[in-house]
């Protein structure tokens, strides 16, 4: 197993795509890892979305996750609803060029949340089947009719129960809503960026990847 992500542009919608590749030997599947609001400093090196990727890493997944348009050295400029979601796929479709025919896990933080949650449901739409969907304090308000999570994945969504950003109650209230069946697990005495509460996280997602 290789011990550093390597840097690499890929091609997206509207300019190159900054991102942090891992190719693992015997890769049991690839995880595209979607990071937080870059309108408020949010990048693929956030330490929740470096745990998610340390956490698939050390799952046996080969890894990748990157910056959205207008962030870093990504081209473009934020779109902050469609236009993220097309730099994931273009980005989960390069990931998947370079390790073919394995199962997709998503896992996404906050507005990678419903980036990687959206993302699920076109992929499903085309008849791309995703192995899990991880989303972590999810910007739930954002999922509407054409940004929707899949129907048959295997969803967990982990929710902090002190998030001073997003409101848990907004999350559980979309959670109640879905007709995917999916685990809801609530995290006491806990802020949106997991501060002091990374390993439980790790451990929280390791134990269901």
């Amino acid at each position: 197993m290789l011990a550093r992500e390597n840097p690499v542009m890929i091609d997206g919608p509207v300019g190159a795509l900054e991102a942090l590749h891992l190719p693992v030997a015997d890769a049991r599947g690839i995880a595209l890892v979607c990071h937080p609001n870059p309108s408020q400093g949010g990048t693929m090196l956030n330490k929740v979305v470096s745990t998610l990727q340390r956490t698939a890493r050390d799952s046996g997944l080969a890894t990748l996750r990157f910056n959205y348009r207008g962030t870093g050295k990504s081209a473009g400029e934020h779109d902050m609803h469609s236009g993220e979601v097309d730099d994931a796929q273009a980005a989960l479709e390069w990931l998947q060029e370079q390790h073919p025919g394995l199962p997709v896990y998503l896992l996404g933080f906050s507005f990678g949340g419903f980036v990687a949650g959206s993302l699920s449901g076109r992929l499903e739409q085309a008849g791309v089947a995703v192995a899990q969907v991880f989303l972590v304090a999810p910007a739930a308000m954002r999922f509407d009719q054409q940004h929707a999570i899949a129907q048959h994945t295997a969803l967990t969504v982990i929710q902090p129960e002190e998030d001073e950003v997003i409101d848990p109650e907004l999350v559980y209230q979309w959670s109640n809503s879905l007709s995917t069946p999916h685990s809801l697990l609530k995290v006491a005495e806990c802020g949106h960026f997991f501060h002091g509460r990374l390993p439980e996280l790790k451990q929280l997602v390791a134990e269901r990847l």
